[in-house]
């Protein structure tokens, strides 16, 4: 599978790298914009790997950089028009692939592996009540 999104990635002139950074920006809700180390933080990254992230999505053109008006020291990072157009066809493409993959299951069959990141960890919830904490995670409670 790996294989096959770093494909789809590289029809979109991204690296794997480059890619989670304006994954950070998109999800982040809007206006999408990060300091360069909140994006270090999110995928654990060091800030020297991010900058070299951000340097080639500004060489390329997915992403802005410029002084925070706030705090003269930081520097915010957003996406462009064209990171966005990027984002969102690496999403389509993701989609149709994800899609062409699950085309010969039924409805049941396409539930089973979406409902395992929940299912297992509640079964051990439950196996083992003095481990807690996570149900209400796994219940999608706040």
């Amino acid at each position: 599978m790996s294989v096959a999104y770093g494909r789809q990635l590289a029809t979109l002139d991204l690296h794997h790298g480059e890619w989670e950074a304006l994954k950070e920006l998109m999800v982040t809700g809007r206006p999408h914009q990060l300091w360069p180390g909140t994006i270090a933080n999110r995928p654990g990254l060091t800030p020297a790997a991010v900058t070299h992230r951000v340097d080639r999505l500004l060489a390329a053109g997915p992403v802005t950089r410029v002084r925070d008006e706030e705090n003269r020291v930081r520097v915010i990072i957003g996406p462009t028009d064209a990171g966005r157009r990027k984002w969102l066809d690496a999403m389509r493409m993701a989609s149709d692939f994800e899609e062409a993959l699950l085309q010969d299951l039924d409805g049941n069959e396409r539930d089973l592996p979406g409902g395992l990141p929940v299912r297992l960890p509640r079964r051990v919830e439950d196996a083992q009540p003095d481990a807690g904490g996570r149900r209400r995670d796994l219940d999608g409670e706040p």
